[in-house]
């Protein structure tokens, strides 16, 4: 079922456009109303995976009970335990959002990678090159490593190389397919807006 709402070029998703229907040309969108994105906003070019959204999920269970749990102690009396039950449902919301919002972003004009405490931006100017290895990559994030692959961002400035993404990561764990596709999708863009 063809569900045209919810693609920006929607002569190519009617059955009944005939071969005289044309893309939209960038003159002929308008980004005020939200209806099509802008190619200068930053993206993430590829869809975030089980382990980030599961994660994500299981923390928001975790905030709702902390905060059903205040509910009920402030309702038998004491409001400071309460008060301690929000601001930790708060600190967990506030940890999901993070996870969720980690990764790579790409935009005409640079590339960033977000992490949960920190994030790098890098110009498309200064990257030399986006490469994948195989190397020990981290399990999921965590200190256990495996045999795995990496994309890599090198710099024109030299240094360590940034790393983008990982076939063990939460985004591509069990996922070769989309790993490929992320790393076409980044070299992709390198090609276009890079050196």
């Amino acid at each position: 079922m063809p569900l045209p709402f919810l693609t920006a070029d929607r002569a190519h998703d009617d059955d009944r456009a005939g071969p005289e229907a044309a893309p939209l040309s960038r003159t002929d969108v308008t980004y005020a109303d939200g209806a099509y994105e802008d190619p200068e906003r930053r993206r993430r070019p590829y869809r975030p995976g089980p382990w980030r959204v599961g994660g994500a999920a299981v923390l928001l269970l975790l905030a709702s009970y902390l905060l059903f749990s205040a509910l009920i102690i402030v309702l038998a009396g004491s409001g400071s335990a309460a008060g301690v039950c929000v601001a930790a449902a708060a600190l967990v919301i506030a940890f999901a959002v993070r996870m969720v919002g980690a990764g790579v972003r790409v935009s005409t004009r640079e590339l960033r990678r977000t992490g949960l405490i920190m994030s790098t931006t890098v110009a498309w100017q200064d990257v030399a090159s986006i490469r994948t290895v195989q190397q020990p990559v981290r399990w999921l994030g965590l200190p256990r490593t495996v045999q795995g692959q990496v994309v890599l961002a090198e710099r024109t400035s030299g240094g360590t190389p940034l790393t983008l993404i990982t076939s063990h990561d939460t985004d591509f764990l069990g996922r070769p397919e989309a790993f490929r596709a992320a790393a076409d999708a980044l070299d992709g863009w390198a090609a276009r807006h890079g050196r």
